[in-house]
């Protein structure tokens, strides 16, 4: 074997560990990103859920029994969360606004470590990105999933009306 045989077979050797090494680093960052987006799916299944579960309570605890209401005798912001007597579990829960500093974790398998926050906002009829400050027949629902495992929490909203059902 000469010089330049030698050269060229170190060259193939050294090219084929370069390429070895990049489709290892390929099937990794595939590996990853395939992760991540089952941990993502996962966190809007979970903020989804809670939302769908609003959904079937009423807008108001004045609403809960249905009949003709003016804004201003809704319940007001000060008073939102599980305040109403007899209200002690989410089970109990009978109007959206129940749900206001709600908090749960979540711990599955495969499914760890999550937690699910949420608020609820009086909102502008014009604008619903816009907080109001006084009664409306507009509900904001935000739900907020946060994990170790990812890198940004995953954010929903919903706008309740009061004839939304």
């Amino acid at each position: 074997m000469t010089g330049t045989h030698s050269f060229l077979t170190i060259g193939a050797m050294a090219l084929l560990a370069l390429v070895s090494l990049r489709f290892n680093a390929t099937l990794l960052e595939n590996r990853t990103t395939e992760i991540e987006n089952k941990i993502y799916l996962t966190a809007f299944s979970l903020a989804d859920d809670l939302i769908e579960e609003i959904k079937q309570k009423a807008f108001d605890e004045q609403t809960v029994e249905w009949r003709a209401i003016t804004a201003d005798k809704l319940t007001p912001f000060g008073s939102f969360g599980p305040i109403d007597l007899n209200e002690n579990s989410v089970l109990d829960f009978d109007d959206i606004d129940d749900y206001h500093g709600y908090q749960k974790s979540v711990s599955l398998p495969h499914v760890e470590n999550y937690s699910v926050m949420s608020t609820v906002d009086y909102v502008s009829a014009t604008d619903p990105d816009v907080t109001s400050s006084t009664q409306s027949f507009f509900k904001r629902i935000t739900v907020r999933v946060t994990s170790p495992y990812l890198s940004h929490p995953v954010r929903l909203s919903f706008v309740f009306t009061l004839h939304s059902k």
